[in-house]
């Protein structure tokens, strides 16, 4: 048993439980850079340990209703016979060793979109945010929203995410996650989480089952990493609905980005370059995006203050609940607190 595998699983799976994000992403190129198993390899150990790990995190969800089934429905009969496609043309295309080499640097591609959409996510969150602040656009979602699904292109994304899964491993999570976000404005984030954590349940088992019979299943690796990853995506889904997850995204993104550049093979020179100026760029960057649509630069010190506001509202509310129990009635909420309640904790939508 590869210990070490073990606790990288365990790791991966907390992100993935956290974000709905980063599973494959994480996994796959793990295995590849640091512990030297086969690109073909790689991406059918990881759908295997996925297709049980997934299921963990969805359960909590699911118990807390944070799933959009439709839209479950929807992007399934899309991504599952596609995903099950994927793992033959992967296949007819053979395993020698320029075919390594593409799935290699597929997988590379594959994760530097995710960690570009990572960023593009928190964008549009803050943009919804800022619009709702205004009054140009809908308060966000506190409960769980009555939307509209798209059938067609729904079914389209499922398709897509399904192709990319059966043929890198990778996508289940970064590519639905960002299409649904894009197509369905008004789910709250826990509810983009959750939904995406229990459709990529039988697309990952429909690759996993593909790979099985057709791929490159090693159970030496599958074995380790299931035993750390199911753990993983239980405490982290537990912890989702708790965490800001700002953080979390910028640290998968950063790891995404280092991961993306090796499997790419860009020198380490180069590749040290890129990250040094992205940890010191990046947050410069960021807090001038935040500044421009009217946010405090510093998200910690905007959810400092949001703490401390709705702190001193519960500390009013538990002042005037005397006068209430008399007079029968609701003590008034000022416009500004009516608001912040309708916008919610900052922290979780916009890190």
């Amino acid at each position: 048993m590869d210990w070490g595998m073990v606790l990288g699983a365990l790791f991966v799976g907390i992100v993935v439980g956290l974000t709905g994000m980063g599973g494959g992403a994480l996994m796959t190129p793990m295995l590849v850079l640091f512990f030297g198993v086969s690109p073909l390899a790689a991406v059918s150990s990881d759908l295997v340990a996925s297709a049980v790990m997934k299921p963990v995190g969805s359960f909590v969800h699911l118990r807390r209703g944070t799933v959009n089934l439709k839209l479950v429905l929807y992007l399934c009969i899309g991504s599952v016979p596609t995903a099950f496609a994927g793992v033959f043309i992967l296949k007819g295309l053979g395993d020698d060793a320029n075919v390594q080499h593409a799935v290699k640097l597929a997988l590379g591609i594959a994760i530097l979109f995710t960690a570009t959409m990572l960023m593009v996510r928190a964008y549009m969150r803050l943009v919804e945010r800022a619009r709702s602040r205004d009054g140009k656009g809908e308060p966000l979602p506190q409960d769980r929203p009555d939307i509209e699904v798209k059938v067609i292109p729904t079914i389209a994304l499922g398709a897509i995410g399904g192709l990319i899964v059966g043929m890198t491993s990778v996508g289940s999570g970064s590519l639905i996650i960002i299409g649904l976000m894009m197509m369905y404005a008004g789910l709250k984030a826990s509810q983009l989480v959750g939904t995406d954590l229990v459709q990529a349940v039988p697309l990952v088992v429909s690759a996993a089952i593909a790979h099985a019979l057709f791929g490159d299943l090693d159970l030496a690796i599958s074995i380790p990493l299931i035993i750390g990853s199911v753990p993983g995506a239980y405490i982290g889904a537990q912890l989702s609905s708790r965490l800001p997850g700002g953080f979390i995204r910028r640290a998968l993104a950063f790891v995404l980005l280092a991961s993306g550049l090796k499997l790419l093979e860009v020198s380490n020179e180069a590749t040290g370059v890129i990250l040094v100026s992205a940890l010191v760029l990046g947050p410069v960057v960021w807090a001038l995006i935040r500044r421009h649509h009217g946010f405090h630069p510093l998200a910690s010190v905007e959810n400092r203050r949001w703490r401390e506001a709705k702190r001193l509202r519960e500390e009013s509310l538990a002042k005037a609940e005397p006068s209430r129990s008399l007079s029968g009635t609701e003590p008034s909420r000022s416009l500004s607190e009516r608001s912040e309640t309708k916008r919610g904790d900052p922290g979780e939508v916009n890190g």
